[in-house]
């Protein structure tokens, strides 16, 4: 045994639970089988797929944190009943947060469509008071990606308005939000169901986990077919993959053929293995998260716990683990740019557990009141480098960084190393904060309006919650007055229809809660 202790700034990190009265309870999560995160969050709003009747649907929730109440006068125990967002025809599968516009999510499902949300802060005023009535959010876009369901969607992290999509029929599809009619790539030559993928940090490489065991490498500026090809982990069930920040590595979860859960590290150039090790014999999939910190989160469906390793010298060291009683069964993190630097928090996660959202602060425990630069590395910004017209014609750019510090905007790497001895150039933008001495601002992104989105079955919408669309072909500079009283008509009937489902489900929640008592009187 050794008898030195390797020298870690994090050696000490810990994970604190935010108090139950900062969290979100009466959270109905959806049951569907399908392996995603179930929760995907901006530094403003969380969603999570929720279980509805009448087709699919989501929740936007202002993000809870777990030093400070939740905003809006939002209550901790949501009603049975709150807005939703509907429209999917059947359950959402996956959704993802724009990195440039903390208001925008984009959801897929089921039903083959991806749709694009703007959220309005007005949304949640007076949420819950008096005379308040659910309003369901209405989509802003919507894109028919494919007669199969759309598995996984995950936004560009350098282009604005590029959308990625995993559907079921094998392949990962790139969109031009301004254009969709058609996707602008096409990433193949899959054999079975795409389990999950992962951009770089600049956006120019694609690597995907597949139920046929194979780990797949694209460049997105050679064309649809894999670059790399490599054998992955031996078992089928639930394999995911993330990129180890500007490095040349992928870090990826999975199953050996006897069914033990294992963490591969791969050099991304080749695809060749560079270390392969076995963490337990549970069954639930593991949910891998990477921290510019260099810590890699590990986060297993079903468990109740959270491990956490520093990459170092081409090894993973662990550090420590968070324990807790209740499982989660989906696990998402913030955005470091809204971190509170303030409480030296390098990493927040946000846990969905049996009915409820919970927020987990990792701390490394300073006596100093100062920035310590040396653990907040510069983050990604929430301003694109590329427009999705310079991204498709091949230009590459590196990612915008933010410093916490003094909200300086730059150019270049994510290592720790970086922002740790030098603080960036100052560039002066309209979403920089001022200067704080204590806590990293959280930069409000420069306004996106979502480009006008054109489908072969609904005309461009015009608003953040349009009306019901008109038949494909009629534009507002056409239509007449028959079609706007149709367009009326159809408008009052959804409405009438979604008022019918909240009066349904009130009724269920009212029958479940008369079957509780009579089994409380029966046992009795």
């Amino acid at each position: 045994m050794s008898r030195f202790v390797r020298a870690s700034k994090y050696r000490h990190v810990f994970g604190q639970q935010g108090k139950k009265e900062y969290g979100i309870d009466n959270v109905k999560v959806t049951s569907s089988a399908w392996d995603t995160n179930v929760i995907s969050c901006s530094t403003r709003y969380v969603s999570i797929n929720w279980s509805a009747s009448g087709g699919g649907a989501f929740a936007i929730l202002p993000i809870p944190s777990p030093f400070q109440p939740l905003p809006h006068n939002l209550p901790t125990k949501l009603p049975d009943l709150i807005p939703l967002a509907r429209s999917h025809t059947a359950p959402v599968l996956d959704t993802d947060w724009s990195p440039f516009n903390d208001s925008v999510v984009a959801s897929g499902g089921e039903d083959g469509k991806v749709m694009i949300w703007k959220v309005e802060s007005s949304a949640f005023d007076n949420w819950g008071g008096e005379g308040w009535e659910p309003q369901d959010f209405d989509p802003v876009a919507r894109i028919d990606v494919s007669p199969r369901r759309v598995g996984q969607v995950l936004f560009h992290p350098t282009a604005e308005h590029v959308l990625a999509t995993a559907t079921g029929d094998h392949v990962v599809k790139l969109w031009d939000l301004g254009n969709p009619e058609q996707p602008r790539s096409v990433l193949g030559g899959h054999g079975d169901s795409i389990q999950n993928f992962t951009f770089n940090p600049s956006g120019t490489l694609v690597v995907t986990t597949c139920r046929d065991r194979k780990l797949r490498l694209f460049d997105l500026r050679a064309g649809g077919e894999p670059v790399r090809i490599a054998e992955g982990h031996g078992g089928i069930k639930g394999a995911r993959v993330v990129w180890m920040g500007d490095r040349d590595n992928v870090v990826t979860t999975g199953f050996s053929r006897m069914s033990d859960r294992q963490v591969g590290i791969w050099e991304a150039g080749s695809l060749s293995n560079i270390k392969m090790t076995t963490i337990d014999q549970t069954s639930g999939v593991l949910m891998p998260f990477w921290s510019d910190n260099n810590i890699l989160f590990l986060a297993g469906k079903g468990d109740g716990n959270i491990r956490y390793f520093e990459w170092e010298n081409e090894i993973l060291h662990p550090l420590a683990e968070y324990k807790s009683s209740d499982p989660q069964r989906g696990m998402c993190f913030l955005p470091r740019r809204a971190l509170n630097v303030s409480e030296c928090e390098i990493a927040r996660a946000y846990k969905v557990a049996a009915s409820s959202i919970e927020a987990i602060s990792f701390i490394v425990p300073r006596k100093s009141d100062s920035f310590q630069s040396d653990i907040f590395p510069l983050a990604p910004s929430a301003e694109p480098a590329l427009t999705a017209g310079e991204f498709f014609s091949g230009k590459t750019a590196p990612p915008r960084l933010v410093s916490l510090e003094n909200g300086a905007i730059s150019s270049g790497t994510l290592h720790s190393s970086t922002a740790a001895h030098s603080a960036p150039t100052p560039t002066k933008t309209s979403s920089a904060p001022a200067p704080a001495p204590a806590a990293a601002p959280v930069p409000e992104p420069t306004p996106v309006a979502i480009p006008a989105v054109k489908t072969k079955s609904e005309p461009t919408p015009t608003s953040a919650a349009p009306p019901l669309k008109t038949p494909s072909g009629f534009g507002d500079d056409v239509a007449t007055g028959a079609l706007k009283e149709e367009n009326t008509r159809l408008t009052a009937e959804l409405r009438e229809a979604r008022e019918k489902i909240r009066n349904l489900e009130l009724q269920l929640e009212t029958f479940k809660a008369n079957a509780r008592k009579a089994a409380a009187l029966l046992d009795a």
